[in-house]
């Protein structure tokens, strides 16, 4: 009987992949950092050594901090978007929606340096225009879809102007990084964002609509009790 001799494979990365592979190493690492210090505060240095490769190789893939920081964004409001997505197909209602989406938020925040917005705005300015543009595009579109669902469903007051009260909730959002109103060494972000969001609620809930956050909001509390 013939042995037979088992065949050698060679397994050759393609170099796309590599390339993807390693940016995206690179873009959770920073992101990671990011989140916890701030953008500003955060160095090439630092993020080459978190990653255990030398500064060089970075620059082999990010031209500058800056291509980082944009990546960073991109991938966050490709994440976003999902996540809006699911909240609206997995809520029983328009309430539900945005207390699903608030507590996603708070958790968010929590892990969030405050200084992260204010970064982004004064050090990274086509970053900061990339996400207010994601925000008065795509999130002016999901809220209005909100709203458009509650009046539906009656929880939510038919009389209200659709484009202002959609703007008002954007701006209202990003004021839960306005240090002035805000401080941060006062206010945790968490909270303040969950208290507006809830604030927001109530200023176009009907009589109908006011129950349901209550119950939603009562429940939410027992399960962090």
């Amino acid at each position: 009987m013939e042995t037979q001799i088992p065949k050698k494979v060679s397994i050759v990365l393609c170099p796309d992949f590599y390339v993807m592979e390693v940016k995206e190493r690179i873009i959770l690492k920073a992101a990671d950092l990011f989140m916890r210090y701030g953008i500003r505060s955060v160095t090439m240095d630092e993020i080459a050594g978190q990653l255990g490769m030398s500064k060089k190789t970075i620059y082999q893939f990010f031209a500058d901090k800056d291509e980082i920081v944009e990546g960073v964004v991109d991938k966050e409001i490709l994440q976003n978007e999902g996540k809006c997505c699911r909240y609206q197909e997995s809520s029983e209602n328009a309430i539900h929606e945005v207390f699903i989406s608030l507590e996603g938020m708070e958790e968010m925040f929590k892990a969030m340096n405050p200084l992260i917005m204010s970064d982004l705005e004064k050090h990274h300015f086509k970053s900061h225009k990339k996400f207010m543009d994601h925000a008065n595009k795509f999130m002016y579109r999901v809220i209005r879809e909100n709203l458009e669902r509650g009046i539906k469903e009656e929880l939510y007051r038919p009389d209200i102007n659709m484009d202002i009260v959609t703007k008002y909730r954007i701006g209202s959002s990003f004021m839960t990084f306005n240090q002035d109103i805000f401080p941060h060494n006062r206010y945790l972000i968490s909270e303040v964002g969950r208290e507006l969001g809830i604030l927001f609620l109530y200023s176009i809930a009907t009589s109908k609509g006011a129950k349901l956050i209550q119950k939603y909001y009562q429940q939410q509390k027992e399960i962090k009790n």
